[in-house]
């Protein structure tokens, strides 16, 4: 028996690569490690998939969320997408909760994934910490809701970073054991999209630390949000070492700061490490934070202004969320239908 699933149908009868799912949490603030390790590259990927770009507001509230505050985070992870060039009129852009079919193929999911596969899961251990009994029942499952956002549009192709490689074999187990069980090809078994350079951006304030929205200092990152002065501010005073710059990414060993703010700069320019480091060998790190400075005004300058003004028109964001949801809801209600069907739902008259 094929478990491939059927293939989803070209997008506006343009024959596409196949259908993307990508999602990204409402929580704090956007920062350049989102912009660089997501939302720049399904920028691209637009061009060649059919694309499904979700403001997972389900996920986040796994962890305790102030509403108002839930709510307006939405709007800013929105505004955030269209400013940086996400396409919301060719692409499916909208919030999960509009679309309930995800919450409904995770309960079914609830009951075909294993306990012993849930318990492998790491992001758990980590967000949970010590404190596991306390956490959420949501926070242990909710790789299964992540398995249903994919799955509920038959998505073939998933962006994942190193973080969400153990999630992305999760849903191919679900996929596979789901088809198996009843027999029937319902389900294609997703394949990983690896995000290009700039996908691991780390904190300022700590080399070895990825770049978070969570972490206590604001200096830790550079959000989409910063005008010039936070900019400059934030890269001036972001950890160095007293090492010269290097001339060679040998000579990057061991030097996790360094390495970051050339990764950055690398990342915003388009360029590989070692042309960035013919261009900065011999300069004083004040010179090299001065011009990395200039370079992350003029990317992330335009694209603060847009989301400013996305912003002061909260009802343009909501419009378009709107759509985005009634495309998804067409593509995911009728997935759904098909699932109820093969697990032996009687059919709603």
């Amino acid at each position: 028996m094929s478990t491939s699933g059927s293939t989803p149908p070209p997008r506006n009868n343009v024959q596409t690569a196949g259908r993307i799912l990508s999602g990204i949490q409402p929580t704090g603030n956007l920062h350049l490690g989102n912009y660089l390790g997501a939302i720049r590259n399904w920028v691209g990927l637009q061009k060649d998939y059919e694309c499904f770009f979700l403001i997972v507001d389900l996920h986040a509230i796994t962890l305790w969320q102030d509403p108002a505050e839930l709510r307006r985070a939405t709007r800013e992870v929105a505004a955030g997408m269209i400013a940086s060039g996400v396409d919301p009129v060719n692409n499916a852009l909208f919030v999960q909760s509009h679309v309930p079919a995800h919450a409904e193929l995770a309960w079914v999911f609830n009951c075909v994934a294993r306990i012993g596969w849930l318990n492998r899961m790491t992001q758990f251990k980590d967000k949970a910490g010590k404190n596991r009994e306390n956490a959420s029942a949501g926070l242990y499952v909710y790789p299964n809701l992540m398995a249903a956002d994919i799955l509920v549009y038959k998505a073939t192709h998933v962006p994942v970073g190193e973080d969400q490689k153990q999630h992305l074999e999760l849903t191919r187990d679900i996929a596979q054991k789901f088809n198996n069980d009843y027999g029937k090809a319902v389900f294609p078994l997703p394949e990983p999209v690896i995000r290009g350079p700039g996908m691991r951006v780390m904190s300022l304030r700590d080399g070895a630390k990825k770049m978070s929205k969570s972490d206590e200092s604001d200096y830790s990152r550079l959000n989409m949000t910063d005008d010039r002065d936070a900019i400059a501010l934030k890269l001036q005073k972001a950890k160095t070492d007293p090492l010269p710059l290097p001339a060679t990414e040998a000579e990057l060993e061991g030097r996790p700061e360094a390495a970051n703010l050339i990764n950055i700069y690398a990342a915003l320019t388009d360029k590989t490490i070692p042309e960035v480091l013919a261009d900065i060998s011999g300069l004083q790190f004040s010179a090299f934070k001065s011009r990395l400075t200039d370079i992350a005004v003029s990317v992330l300058g335009p694209i603060n202004a847009e989301m400013q003004r996305l912003m002061n028109d909260p009802a343009e964001i909501d419009k378009v969320l709107s759509r985005g949801a009634d495309k998804a809801n067409a593509v995911a209600g009728e997935v759904l239908k098909e699932v109820y069907d093969t697990v032996g739902f009687l059919p709603r008259r």
